[in-house]
């Protein structure tokens, strides 16, 4: 926030320059330190070649002019010099969404995400980018009038103060004494109050003197009673060691007779941070404040904290679910409807600060942009809401106002609607809560409503309305996604819904290929991978390594999944083979295969499983279970188009030479013909009889010596061998050009 809230709180940022600063330089610096923002950018544009730290205040010194134009360029400057930091990226996006370059902060917001993946700013934006374009529509929520008391200096702040309003503002006093304030050369903040007056104010006054001092106060809060006031003062007497002047907070007592008693000092104030922004319960034992003390999240963060008894306050609680690196301030908070409305530069919005709110359901974890028009560019904020949750008043400097800040009435055209709560857990399916999960709320239409990042404890709430339908999909690296529908049409003010995701189990296909002699992995194997359930194939090549992992990404536990292999490597035999499995265990599948070297002379049957192939006595015709040994054949004909066959049948001895060599040679060329009509180019395989002619034993019938083997010793010579006589490696399997594979 540019106004007294910012100036004072965050004081100014220093970090190591690099090159010696000129003595101009040191001077501007001087002037930035004791927020002479005007004068400072003077001096800061004399210099040729400022330092790093030179060109970030100088920035810094525009956004709090209110010169976002001058601001934008020289912070583009910082980030062409390549050593901007990612607290400068945020800022460089922070001022593009100010002046409205939204397109273009959302990339610089990407390099800061890049740059600080787990600052909450950079969390909020992955998780809510996608409800920018919802946020810039006006959906008819609002009637908004500028008040015409807004005089042309800063006016913001207001708080309900009975049947008035009390605010902040630099217009000049009652007396005409005029005192300057450094940042802006504007007047001292002072208290002043207000008549309602329809959807203006009127009969603006001074709040009493003895609470308006010589430097600044301002904003307020009241009890409903009107009896305790807490506001915010300046620490003007006592510096912080940094040489800053930080805010406080007081309280005053009215009395019966209407005056206000001596300020009371809060127990958080400490020169070293500041307090300030108070927000007081109807019955003042409750308090929402701001501060920037150690321990919070970065930035002015929001706190409460109760009164263990009448004078005492216990505790301060930081509202972690809230607060972000940025700057969170303005807590107002609506006891009826039990809404924390308040203004915020870390979570996504339409630029400078936004007006948002957070419905307390057991807790604070949903917050939501107020959107257009209440929030526009520039900077909204400090929204209060009457009792009956239908008008209120929030501080904008938008061009369209009169000074500096301008306060502005609204009324609620259409309520927001916080009767009904989502709540929920992500969580695996052992029930462990899962951290760091982006919950997405869609609505009926499948519109994502609203989306959260869950905390360690895994929860996440969604405010909606209700009597309708929504869903919710969880999403997490590593996880499948957990999805649930909810319907909110219920007397329950909750609805509890859990995301339950699986973990992925890493589940994936190691293929190996080896030599089937050596046992060695075998280089160059084509592959063609075909999902057989999908219909989808790709073609592999396997490395040095002979194998090749194929991840099964889209695969859970207890899937069956189901490929189908073609192998192929120049001199080796090829194959197809089918893998079905069913996926009932985590990590990896094996698919191991070996290839058979492929020579000129080498018999098939001696690396296929090929039974004997009968036929009936004297007889030649294929027999069924003949067919079923020949098809084996087939397959790997089909298989290898470039392969050559001569097939040979030979009997054993007994019968004359002349009757085995006719037999043999037409039961061979029976087979041939056989395997001719269901090969590709029948010409690559002819049959050839030799009878007894090539016998493998001593089993003869023939001459002197008659042989006394017995008859599974004939048998070893009736056989059928498939001898290959050619190899054309130019000739590929027909359908194996490469297809496309959805990976």
């Amino acid at each position: 926030m540019k106004k007294i809230g910012i100036v004072l709180m965050l004081g100014c940022i220093i970090n190591v320059a690099f090159g010696q600063k000129s003595t101009k330089e040191l001077k501007a610096e001087e002037l930035f330190k004791a927020y002479s923002y005007d004068k400072a950018i003077k001096k800061y544009s004399a210099v040729k070649s400022l330092s790093i730290e030179g060109k970030r205040n100088l920035a810094e010194a525009y956004v709090k002019q209110n010169d976002f134009a001058n601001a934008e360029n020289t912070y583009a400057s910082l980030m062409q010099t390549g050593v901007a930091n990612a607290e400068d990226v945020f800022s460089y996006a922070y001022v593009l969404r100010r002046n409205g370059k939204y397109a273009d902060s959302d990339n610089w917001m990407k390099k800061f995400q890049e740059k600080a993946p787990n600052d909450i700013r950079a969390k909020n934006y992955v998780s809510k980018a996608s409800q920018l374009a919802k946020i810039q529509k006006d959906e008819g929520r609002y009637n908004i009038t500028h008040l015409d008391i807004n005089s042309e200096q800063q006016d913001f702040g207001t708080a309900y103060y009975q049947d008035q309003i009390v605010f902040a503002s630099t217009r000049t006093g009652v007396k005409g004494v005029k005192r300057t304030y450094n940042w802006n050369n504007l007047p001292f903040l002072d208290l002043y109050i207000a008549n309602t007056d329809g959807k203006q104010l009127s009969e603006v006054k001074q709040l009493k003197k003895a609470l308006n001092n010589k430097m600044h106060e301002g904003p307020a809060s009241f009890s409903k009673d009107g009896k305790l006031m807490a506001f915010t003062r300046n620490n003007y007497e006592d510096k912080s060691s940094k040489e800053t002047i930080n805010l406080e907070l007081f309280f005053a007592v009215k009395y019966d007779d209407g005056e206000w008693s001596d300020p009371k000092a809060f127990k958080l104030n400490n020169k070293e941070y500041s307090v300030g922004h108070p927000c007081l319960s109807s019955d003042g034992k409750t308090m929402y404040f701001v501060s920037d003390m150690p321990g919070g999240a970065g930035g002015t963060d929001i706190y409460k904290i109760t009164k263990v008894d009448d004078n005492i306050w216990g505790e301060p609680e930081n509202l972690v679910n809230i607060n972000t690196e940025g700057n969170e301030m303005f807590p107002f908070f609506h006891e009826g409807q039990k809404i924390l409305f308040f203004a915020s530069n870390g979570h996504l919005g339409l630029g400078g600060l936004d007006v948002f709110l957070a419905p307390e359901v057991g807790g604070f974890s949903s917050v939501i942009n107020a959107g257009f028009p209440l929030n526009s560019k520039a900077d909204d904020f400090a929204l209060i809401v009457d009792g009956e949750m239908k008008k209120g008043y929030f501080s904008s400097n938008r061009e369209t106002g009169k000074g500096d800040d301008d306060i502005y009435s609204f009324e609620f055209l259409k309520p927001f609607m916080f009767c009904k709560a989502i709540k929920g857990k992500a969580k695996d399916k052992k029930e462990n809560v899962l951290a760091s999960t982006f919950v997405y709320l869609y609505d009926s239409k499948k519109q994502i409503v609203d989306s959260v990042l869950t905390g360690e404890d895994g929860a996440y709430e969604f405010c909606v309305e209700e009597n309708k339908k929504y869903s919710l999909r969880g999403t997490k690296e590593k996880y499948f996604d957990g999805a649930n529908s909810v319907d909110t049409k219920t007397d329950k003010d909750v609805v509890y819904a859990d995301v339950v995701l699986e973990k992925d189990p890493g589940l994936s296909l190691l293929c190996l290929i080896k030599d089937k002699s050596t046992g060695e992995p075998l280089e160059g194997v084509n592959i063609r991978f075909t999902n057989n359930i999908k219909g989808i194939s790709e073609d592999i090549v396997t490395p040095n390594s002979g194998n090749f992992v194929k991840p099964l990404k889209e695969n859970k536990l207890n899937d069956r999944v189901s490929y189908n292999l073609v192998i192929e490597k120049d001199g080796y035999l090829s194959k197809t083979i089918t893998y079905n499995k069913l996926l009932d265990r985590e990590g990896q599948y094996k698919i191991i295969e070996e290839l058979d070297k492929m020579d000129v002379g080498m018999d098939l049957s001696k690396f296929i499983e090929i039974n004997p192939i009968y036929f009936d006595y004297n007889k030649y015709y294929i027999r069924d279970d003949a067919a079923v040994e020949l098809d084996k054949i087939v397959k790997v004909m089909n298989e290898n188009p470039g392969m050559y066959i001569e097939l040979g049948s030979h009997t054993d001895c007994r019968g004359t030479e002349a009757y085995n060599e006719k037999l043999s040679d037409r039961r061979a060329k029976s087979s041939a013909k056989y395997i001719k009509s269901k090969i590709t180019n029948p010409e690559r395989i002819y049959g050839k009889g030799y009878g007894e002619s090539q016998l493998i034993n001593h089993c003869a019938c023939e001459g002197r010596v008659r042989s006394k083997c017995s008859d599974e010793e004939h048998q070893a010579n009736r056989r059928t061998e498939f001898r290959i006589t050619k190899i054309d490696t130019d000739v590929k399997v027909k359908n194996n050009s490469p297809q496309s594979f959805n990976r």
